[in-house]
């Protein structure tokens, strides 16, 4: 019985051992298997105000503007506009591309929501006819919210590598009319298919984060534009990034030289210059002002003629680096600063991967930008501040030139719909 006994113990032994290096060869399976960005397209409004204008109405000399926040143009999304039609613009091109019958789960990052209740996923599921085996959940903290949606993607990748995941970021930016954020507004969505092996870029373990809970921009329940002390958040982001890069360092080992590029969150340009400023400061970087804006103006370029966008802008930044960028970027490491108001912020990087400008939807942007319509100052007002959404019945005038149109409210309803690209206005 003893010899047994033994024999059994010897087999149980074996068996530990072998289920201990199965499992080890699993994780390492895990560690080097590269998740992230497979797919990424951004839209925004078919309208835009310039700066020229906004500055003649208000009496302002256009350089407050051009030069002091960096700003030239802001997108303006029309009452038939929203955040789900915004997201359906920039989804459906990546959808075209794939078995959209693959999508295991929508992030979809926003804090201009529509539905204190309903994720506005929800809405958009049905609008470009997604699965139903399908997760769907809406992120929310002021412009981070794109970054965590991303970062919780990736994570769920690396656990179940056959999940296709979508990951939206879409805002509309709107201030009270003659407020100092006013000039700051704009518009835009930024969808990205998030995958095991992706062909663009893949997410690098460890990153740095940091919180405080600060009040320097806010939007009660109760009010539809947002509240903002512009001086002190600018104060907050640039101490956030400072916390963010003492945690990624420790975390990851890398140092500012590890990094090729740098993108941040803008919401408005000239903010990305005052935190790679403050960067560079930091680090006691030796790179002349030539040199460290070839790491940073291209991500810089859409901002300037779209405005901002929170939650998606610093992703549409990025996408302004893939295709503004004169030199090819395969293997190049990326930075991310996300911040978002409140606060919370992370910094993250990225590699871009060989071939990855065979998968860019570059034209699409640059011809999304060229084709909007300029609008005249009373028309913007007409936009931004003269429809009342607080209604439970709500018929919208078609102004809304794309696919995706949000058509009103019936009965506390939103309804959305499909139709023929127009040239409204």
């Amino acid at each position: 019985m003893q010899e047994n006994g033994q024999k059994e113990n010897t087999k149980t032994v074996i068996i530990r051992r072998l289920v201990k290096i199965a499992l080890s060869n699993v994780t390492f399976d895990l560690d080097i298997m590269k998740v992230g960005i497979d797919l990424i397209h951004f839209a925004t409004s078919d309208y835009f105000l310039g700066m020229d204008t906004f500055a003649q109405e208000k009496g302002i000399d256009v350089n407050k503007y051009y030069v002091g926040i960096g700003q030239e143009k802001m997108s303006i999304a029309p009452p038939d506009e929203d955040i789900v039609s915004l997201a359906a613009k920039a989804v459906e091109p990546i959808l075209q591309q794939i078995d959209r019958a693959q999508i295991t789960a929508v992030m979809f990052a926003t804090e201009t929501g529509i539905d204190q209740s309903k994720s506005a996923g929800v809405f958009l599921h049905k609008l470009l006819n997604l699965p139903s085996r399908c997760r769907m959940i809406e992120l929310k903290h002021a412009c981070y919210a794109g970054a965590a949606g991303l970062q919780m993607a990736t994570a769920l990748v690396k656990v179940n590598p056959q999940e296709k995941i979508l990951v939206i970021a879409a805002d509309i930016a709107k201030y009270d009319q003659d407020s100092s954020g006013e000039a700051t507004q704009g518009c835009g969505a930024v969808a990205m298919l998030i995958t095991q092996n992706p062909r663009i870029l893949e997410i690098e373990p460890g990153s740095g984060y940091f919180t405080d809970d600060v009040m320097d921009f806010w939007r009660p329940n109760h009010r539809n534009t947002a509240l903002v002390d512009g001086k002190y958040s600018t104060k907050v982001y640039l101490s956030s990034l400072k916390h963010t890069w003492e945690h990624f360092t420790e975390q990851t080992g890398r140092v500012f030289e590890d990094i090729d590029y740098f993108c941040y969150h803008i919401p408005f340009t000239k903010m990305a210059d005052k935190a790679h400023q403050t960067l560079l400061k930091k680090v006691n970087s030796q790179l002349d002002k030539a040199q460290a804006d070839a790491k940073t103006l291209p991500s810089q370029i859409y901002n300037r003629i779209i405005g901002n966008s929170y939650s998606a802008s610093l992703f549409v930044g990025f996408i302004s680096l893939l295709d503004n960028v004169k030199d090819r970027l395969d293997n190049k490491r990326i930075s991310f600063f996300s911040y978002g108001s409140g606060c919370v912020a992370e910094f993250f990087t990225g590699v871009i991967q060989p071939g990855y400008q065979t998968v860019l939807m570059s034209e699409s942007h640059r011809q999304q930008i060229a084709q909007r319509t300029e609008l005249d100052y009373p028309t913007y007002i007409d936009f931004y501040y003269k429809t009342d959404y607080a209604q439970s019945d709500l018929a919208l005038p078609q102004l809304n030139k794309g696919r995706f149109r949000f058509c009103g409210i019936e009965q506390d309803k939103r309804l959305y719909t499909q139709q023929t690209p127009s040239n409204a206005l």
